[in-house]
C-alpha cells in the first residue's frame, strides 16, 4: 500500500494492500464484484480493527453528495459518505432537524448507524433507529434496499460492517427547533440519589461529565428548550464555558450559557469547525439498563482510583430502547457510561478488564467500535436475535467478501 492509512485516534495502522476511493455507486459495485477481503472507512471513529483489513479499503468520501428531501418533508436520503454535520447544516437552512446528534458532528453517518452510535435524551433513540431505508451493496455487488416494515429491516440496520457497502441511507426527520445549552458544575454524589431519573430527564438531552478524580459528578450538560434557574441538584451554573475534557480549550464546544440556538448548533458538545480534540486518546462504552443506572455509577467508584488514573473523562448518557437487532439499546431503556481514556493501551486495558468485571452484574452492553475486553461470546448472549443476525449474513455475504479477523472473532 502506497499510503499509510490510520483511524482517527492514530492507534491503528491499516494493514489495507489497496485504499480505493469510488466516485460512483457503480464503481463500489465494480470493485466488490472483483471480490474481498473489503471493509469501508468512514470518518475513521473507530478505535479497534472493525475497519481493517489485509484487502481492499473504501472511503466513500468522493460519492456524489445526495440530500434529497421528501415531498412530505418527513424524510432526506443521503450519501454513503456525507457527515452529519454538512447534512445538519442543509436541513437546518430547509427548516428540518434530526431527532438527534452525536456529541460530535464530524463522524459519518453511515458509519455511525452501523454501530448504533448516539447521542443521549431518556426518548431519544440512538442515531440508528432514524433510518427508514438503507441502501447497500451486498458481498455479489448487487445494489439491495430495505426498508421499515421489510422483514430484514431490523436486523440490516446496525450491521458492524458485516452485510455489505451502505451507499446510502433515508433518515427521519423532524421540523427545525432552538433549543439552549446549560452547563453546571460539580454535582454532589449525594444528589444522585433518589434523582438520577429526574435529572437524566430534566431536559432534551442530558451529559453528566467527570474524570472520577472524586465520587462528585464534575459538569452537568443540559439541552433544554426552555430556560432554566443557576443552581440544578445542588450544582452552580458555571461562570463561563467549559469543555468536556479537563484542560481542553473551550472555543471547541458548542455554546453554553442558556442562549438559544438552532438545534445542530446545541445537540452536539463540539463545534463542526473546530478538531474536536488532538485524536490522543483512546475509547471505550458500556450500556446497562438506565433502572440500573445508579448501580452503574457505584460499580464504576469503586474503583474509581484505578479509573482516573488512566482517563481523561467519563460521560454519562441515556438512550431509549428500539428493535434494530445488535443495537445496545435492543429493548432495553439504556444508560451509557462514555470513557474517554489515554492514549496507552498497555496502561488502559488491564483498567477496562476491571471496568468490565465490576459491571458484569448488571449485563453491560458494549459499543462495539470502541476498546473493550469482552469475550465474543459474552457479547453475542447479548444480542438475543444474533442467530437470525448469522442467518442475514450468510443471505448478503455468503463468500466472506465483508468478513475480516475482528469480525470472524465476534460473529463466531
Amino acid at each position: 500500500m502506497s499510503e499509510q492509512v490510520t483511524n482517527w485516534a492514530g492507534n491503528i495502522v491499516f494493514n489495507a494492500r489497496a485504499v480505493r476511493r469510488p466516485g460512483s455507486v457503480g464503481e463500489v459495485q465494480e470493485i466488490v464484484a472483483g471480490g474481498g477481503p473489503i471493509k469501508v472507512l468512514g470518518s475513521g471513529h473507530s478505535f479497534n480493527r472493525m475497519a481493517d483489513t489485509d484487502g481492499t479499503l473504501i472511503s466513500l468520501a468522493d460519492l456524489p453528495r445526495v440530500t434529497e428531501i421528501s415531498a412530505d418533508r418527513k424524510s432526506v436520503r443521503v450519501d454513503g459518505g456525507v457527515r452529519y454535520g454538512d447534512i445538519a447544516a442543509y436541513l437546518h437552512t430547509n427548516g428540518l432537524a434530526l431527532h438527534n446528534t452525536a456529541s460530535l458532528p464530524h463522524i459519518s453517518v453511515a458509519g455511525a448507524i452501523a454501530t448504533a452510535t448516539h447521542g443521549s435524551g431518556v426518548t431519544n433513540g440512538n442515531l440508528a433507529t432514524a433510518v427508514s431505508s438503507i441502501e447497500f451493496v451486498d458481498g455479489s455487488g448487487k445494489l439491495v434496499t430495505v426498508s421499515r416494515g421489510d422483514a430484514d429491516f431490523e436486523g440490516v440496520v446496525v450491521h458492524l460492517g458485516a452485510l455489505g457497502i451502505i451507499t446510502a441511507l433515508t433518515l427521519d426527520v423532524v421540523p427545525a427547533f432552538d433549543i439552549r445549552q446549560y452547563v453546571f458544575d460539580t454535582v454532589p454524589r449525594a444528589s444522585l440519589d433518589g434523582n438520577l431519573d429526574a435529572m437524566l430527564a430534566d431536559g432534551y438531552s442530558v451529559s453528566l461529565f467527570t474524570n472520577w478524580s472524586s465520587r462528585d459528578i464534575s459538569h452537568a450538560w443540559l439541552k433544554r428548550t426552555e430556560p432554566i434557574g443557576d443552581e440544578w441538584y445542588g450544582a452552580r451554573l458555571a461562570d463561563g464555558p467549559r469543555h468536556p475534557v479537563p484542560g481542553m480549550p473551550a472555543q471547541n464546544s458548542t455554546e453554553q450559557g442558556g442562549v438559544p440556538g438552532p438545534w445542530h448548533t446545541r445537540l452536539p458538545h463540539f463545534r463542526m469547525e473546530f478538531t474536536p480534540s488532538s485524536g490522543e486518546e483512546l475509547q471505550s462504552e458500556y450500556h446497562v439498563a438506565r433502572a440500573d443506572g445508579l448501580a452503574a455509577i457505584d460499580a464504576v467508584a469503586s474503583i474509581r482510583e484505578r479509573v482516573a488514573a488512566v482517563l481523561q473523562v467519563c460521560e454519562v448518557r441515556t438512550i431509549a430502547a428500539d428493535n434494530l437487532w445488535l443495537s445496545p439499546n435492543y429493548h432495553r431503556d439504556s444508560m451509557a457510561l462514555h470513557f474517554t481514556w489515554i492514549a496507552d493501551a498497555d496502561a488502559v486495558t488491564p483498567v477496562v478488564a476491571e471496568l468490565e468485571q465490576v459491571l458484569a452484574p448488571l449485563s453491560p452492553r458494549p459499543h462495539v467500535g470502541k476498546v473493550f475486553t469482552m469475550a465474543p461470546e459474552t457479547i453475542r448472549q447479548g444480542w438475543e436475535r444474533f442467530a437470525d443476525f448469522q442467518a442475514l449474513v450468510a443471505k448478503y455475504d455468503p463468500a466472506g467478501t465483508f468478513r475480516n479477523d475482528w469480525l470472524a472473532e465476534i460473529l463466531g
